[in-house]
């Protein structure tokens, strides 16, 4: 159960109705989710965190589309956050692949490790993981992937704090350990 129940839609004024339309307008194809909807109920908060979309958009520039779900997803699940895990699983199912059997390049698998570990270590990164992405990328590059690696971790933190409910849309990709919906 949340600890914070998203806006109902007798809730949502006007501020927030427009902040909502212009979100799904800009974003063909993104929708009011639970963690919207909750955030919803700051409209500053939410702002804030749709700012997530054009960061995104940028590491899309940088890696590639495959390889930003792919960071996105590792990162999330190195937050151990389930709700964006399973957006993300998704994204990476809904593109033909099973998340528990990627098949990744050494510079792929770089970039996976690298945020997996920002979000395990609490951006504690080692020398041996950094070094394969300072090679690969530049300064700008990397500031972008590193500001998206904590945008992403903030939306982590928000969901597991306020314990989003997982989406229904999200619930045939849960993993099949966790099958049960929330």
């Amino acid at each position: 159960m949340p600890r914070i129940t998203p806006l109902s839609a007798t809730e949502v004024t006007p501020a927030i109705d427009a902040a909502f339309e212009a979100h799904v307008t800009d974003y063909p194809g993104s929708r009011i989710t639970n963690m919207k909807a909750t955030l919803g109920r700051s409209l500053l908060a939410f702002q804030v965190y749709m700012q997530w979309y054009p960061l995104y958009e940028e590491v899309k520039k940088i890696v590639g589309n495959r390889q930003a779900y792919l960071f996105a997803h590792a990162i999330s699940e190195g937050s151990n956050c389930p709700l964006c895990t399973t957006f993300f699983r998704r994204i990476i199912i809904d593109n033909g692949e099973r998340p528990e059997d990627l098949h990744l390049t050494d510079s792929e698998q770089a970039l996976i490790d690298f945020g997996s570990a920002i979000a395990q270590h609490k951006g504690e990164v080692s020398d041996e993981l950094y070094a394969p992405i300072a090679e690969r990328y530049t300064d700008q590059q990397i500031v972008v992937l590193v500001a998206f690696a904590g945008q992403m971790i903030a939306t982590n933190v928000f969901n597991n704090v306020l314990d989003v409910n997982i989406d229904e849309y999200l619930y045939p990709y849960l993993p099949l350990t966790n099958k049960t919906q929330p």
